[in-house]
Parts: C-alpha cells; structure tokens; sequence
C-alpha cells in the first residue's frame, strides 16, 4: 500500500469518528437545570384591603338660634381645643339691631355692641377643623352646621366576611393612599363593626384602622389600600413558591445532585407564605440548589425512541388497566 493510499485512508477514519460523535451527542437529551437557592429574609402573611379615610369622630358645630355670623374664628386644619370660640354669631334680633345701630354711626353701634355681646359658637372636644361651612355676614338656620370637627382622622376599611376571623383588635396593619403612592403609614386595627353591609352583592365588614401618627397629608374621602398584618417573622429560610410542589398534602422540593445527575425529591416542612415566597421549617438547608426547571432537549429523535422522563411528570402506571 502506497503513502497516498494511508492518507486518504487516516482522513476517511477520521471523518466517520467526526460524524458518529456528533451524532451520538445529537441522541442523547441534553438535560439542562435551572436552580434556586434559599435565602434568608423576612415573611409577611396579611390580609389586604380597601378603604376611606375619614373622621373616627365627626362632630357638626350648629348655632343654638338662627341668625348671621358675624366672625369665623379658626381655619380648615387648625387644631382646636374644648372651649375654644370657634365663631361668633348674632341672633336676628341682635342683628337686626345692629344693623339700625349703624345708621345712626359708629359710636351708637359700638355701644350696642357692648351691650348686647354676640353669642359664641364653642368646641366641644379636641379635634381638628375638617369643615368652614359659611363665612362671615352669612344667615344661618338651627340646623345649618356651620363647621365640623374630627377628633382624629381613621381608615375606615371593607374586609371581606372570608377575612374578618382573622382579624383581630390590636393588629398591626400598614396604610397606604392612592394620592401618594411611596406613603406607608404604620397604624393598628382599633374597632370591627358588628353589622355587615352588602357592596357589589359581596358582603363586608367594617373595620377601623388608626394611624399611629396621622400624617398632615391625610384628607377626608381619601381613597386608601390597607394590610393588616397577620403574622410576621425576621431573619427566617425561605424559598420561592414557583419551586414547591404539591402532593397528597405535602409539601416538597427536587434538590440538584449536580451535571448529568437526577434530581431528589425531598420533603420539606413549611411555615408562612406571602405572594411570592414561603417558609422553611425543615427538609432543606441553605446550601442545598433547588432545581426551578428541568429542561430535556434533543436536535434529533428516531422514531420510537424513548424520550428522557422529567422528575417532574407524574409515573404512568403499569401493567393492564
């Protein structure tokens, strides 16, 4: 055999270990993990929902008699105290007098103005001036309110009947405004209303959430977005919920056992869960890798070959029916 001969021989070899080792790869499923790791964090379990912001207390300042104001003492914001004068009212006799008294100059009027003193329109508890319903020179009625007093403004939040065994007076609970939206307000669950009410044929309960200090942002009729916490924990295992699967009640995980290799099942124990994560009570340490998706793909498949089995995939049963 001649040298030309040995080489085209050595390159035709060379050639058919090339193509049996790519097609040999292109057989065998290419099995690739995708992994989570736990972690070390906080976990929250709320109840969320919605509400208004409005008076705990809301107390209507109406004049004693009917007559015209003639003062308005205090602004919307401003804090007042019990016996504070709010306003200052004429009767309509006293205005009607008044008004005479003025004709006949200043001095006659300020005369009657000592005599006949303007009645007071007085606080009658601590609070806050929500309401200037009228301004000075108005005529008023007994039943006109004139201000309006909040001893304190409160989240009046819907808790749906699914939720309302779980919450509890005391609770600490986060307030939230659709008109600042970065605003987390801390405040706590203060009464449950007894009586239902029905809103959009879904049956709620009222409940009473006050800030620990009420921010100056806070207006009455604010729409609000509350959580009422249920329970929470520091410093706690976690893992991602998308990892944790479901079987006849229990709760486990397919731990990576490295390239090439199986993944184990394992059963772990769990604590709170929130929207996105879970805790770890048992099963798994820190360091273990918790695989998120086992993808198995093939370039080329023979008709009637085997596909690679998923550990995810429930085990078809066997033998007759």
């Amino acid at each position: 055999m001649n040298k030309r001969n040995i080489v085209f021989m050595i390159i035709g070899v060379a050639f058919l270990a090339g193509g049996w080792m790519l097609w040999s790869r292109a057989k065998t499923p290419q099995v690739k993990e995708k992994v989570a790791s736990p972690f070390y964090g906080s976990i929250e379990k709320s109840i969320s929902a919605t509400g208004t912001v409005q008076p705990q207390n809301r107390l209507e300042i109406k004049p004693p008699i009917p007559g015209r104001i003639e003062n308005i003492l205090v602004e919307e914001g401003q804090k007042v105290k019990t016996g504070d004068v709010l306003a200052l009212m004429s009767s309509t006799e006293r205005a009607a007098l008044l008004d005479a008294a003025r004709l006949q100059g200043e001095d006659k009027l300020k005369d009657w103005e000592e005599i006949y003193k303007a009645a007071p329109l007085i606080a009658p508890i601590d609070g806050e001036v929500i309401v200037k319903a009228v301004n000075p020179g108005q005529t008023v009625t007994s039943s006109d309110a004139v201000i309006v007093l909040s001893d304190r403004l409160i989240v009046q939040a819907q808790v749906d009947e699914t939720d309302i065994g779980k919450v509890k007076v005391g609770q600490a609970a986060v307030i939230g405004l659709d008109a600042y939206a970065d605003m987390q307000v801390k405040a706590k669950v203060d009464h449950i209303y007894y009586e239902s009410k029905t809103v959009n044929n879904v049956t709620i309960y009222q409940v009473d959430i006050v800030p620990e200090e009420v921010p100056s942002e806070f207006r009455s009729g604010m729409s609000a977005n509350v959580r009422i916490v249920q329970d929470k924990k520091e410093n706690v295992l976690l893992l991602s919920l998308e990892v944790v699967k479901q079987d006849q009640g229990k709760s486990f995980v397919w731990i990576s056992q490295g390239h090439g290799e199986k993944p184990a099942r394992a059963e772990i124990r769990t604590g709170l869960s929130d929207d996105n994560n879970i805790e770890v009570l048992g099963g798994l340490n820190p360091e273990d890798k918790v695989v998120l998706k086992l993808d198995v793909s093939s370039s080329k498949r023979s008709k009637g070959a085997k596909t690679a089995s998923s550990p995810f995939m429930p085990t078809p049963p066997r033998g007759g029916r």
